[in-house]
């Protein structure tokens, strides 16, 4: 982690609130490559004073950040912040919004002990009620499951290797992120920081599974995997998730991949309906989203569910292994996923993760 008394180079964050972003977002300039790593540098130093830190992160909110600036952040946060620790497995990231969902199921829980009971191992990471929502994440689903989580990384690694699912704790792995929660949350508006903790990938893993509410930012997202020199995804898999969760939403969903070499970004289109599944978003809401989401998936994963839930974390599970690319289509992932769960596979990983 970087440290206050370091030396920076000429751009203090109230320099580049006067003379490049400051100055509303119709006039604001971009900051290069160079002033964005600079700024945040400060930032994890907590060199900024408290109301030019919150002025500078509101101005980035409402320029709106280009991938490049993304990418120096990002690449400064793995450089002196993240703490890496590589499984023998080669899994697949999944980066969902660490502040959470409120209303609907958390399905990556079941999403992922289905894919890992498989053969596609899969790694999941998140905070501890992150601002702004401070809503449901995967750390809570999983406690909820009974599943240690207060890992440290090399912990975690383990368990990727032991079970062939990883949950990676963000104050643990990311420590400079997790200095900043006080200011983050007096922020009450969500930040850069909420979009590049999602890509920490604490596994150095080569498939990126994330979700976004726009078309747009997918396209932003790649860019920033393809301009940063810390991140090396070969692959990335986007998609308009519940809540903006790594969750196919029911109906349509839009889906945007992006492979290392190709500079464009293919897009299509899931309908569920196409899948024999029919279920609209109202279907998956839930009363209390931690304590149902845990025993939905207990449910399903032993066989106790034939109902929408268990259609969409089969579904959920298939796309993980479409990611990675161990399965050639959705449909063939998905029978697999079908199986697993009737054989107890899934639910097997589970015990595992619970006896870890």
């Amino acid at each position: 982690m970087a440290q206050a008394s370091q030396e920076f180079g000429e751009w203090p964050l109230k320099r580049l609130m006067t003379e490049v972003i400051g100055s509303g977002p119709k006039s604001a300039d971009d900051m290069t490559h160079a002033q964005a790593r600079e700024a945040f540098q400060r930032i994890l130093a907590g060199e900024p004073d408290e109301t030019t830190l919150g002025a500078f992160w509101l101005a980035n909110r409402w320029k709106r950040n280009i991938p490049e600036e993304l990418a120096a952040y990002t690449d400064v946060m793995r450089e002196e912040s993240v703490v890496t620790a590589e499984p023998d497995a080669d899994p697949v990231d999944c980066g969902a919004n660490y502040d959470g969902k409120h209303s609907s199921a958390v399905l990556g829980v079941g999403a992922g002990l289905v894919a890992a009971a498989a053969g596609t191992p899969v790694v999941v990471h998140s905070g501890d009620r992150v601002p702004t929502q401070k809503a449901t994440a995967y750390k809570h689903v999983l406690d909820e499951l009974g599943v240690r989580t207060e890992l440290e990384p090399t912990e975690s690694a383990d368990m990727v290797d032991e079970t062939g699912f990883g949950f990676y704790y963000q104050p643990a792995f990311n420590p400079g992120i997790q200095d900043l929660y006080e200011r983050r949350d007096q922020m009450g508006v969500r930040t850069f920081v909420n979009t590049i903790e999602t890509v920490a990938n604490p596994a150095n893993a080569d498939v990126h599974l994330g979700s976004f509410y726009h078309l747009a930012f997918a396209k932003k997202m790649s860019d920033l995997i393809a301009e940063s020199d810390e991140l090396e995804f070969s692959r990335a898999i986007f998609f308009q998730g519940m809540e903006g969760y790594d969750d196919i939403r029911p109906g349509y969903t839009k889906v945007a991949e992006w492979d290392e070499g190709n500079d464009e970004l293919e897009d299509y289109e899931i309908e569920t309906a196409e899948y024999g599944m029919e279920m609209e978003n109202e279907d998956l809401e839930v009363d209390d989203v931690t304590a149902d989401s845990a025993s939905i998936t207990e449910a399903v994963l032993a066989g106790e569910r034939d109902d929408e839930f268990a259609d969409a974390i089969a579904l959920n599970g298939a796309f993980r292994m479409y990611a990675r690319q161990d399965v050639d289509s959705l449909e063939e992932g998905l029978e697999t996923a079908r199986d697993v769960i009737a054989d107890g596979s899934a639910e097997a990983v589970l015990e595992e993760l619970r006896a870890f």
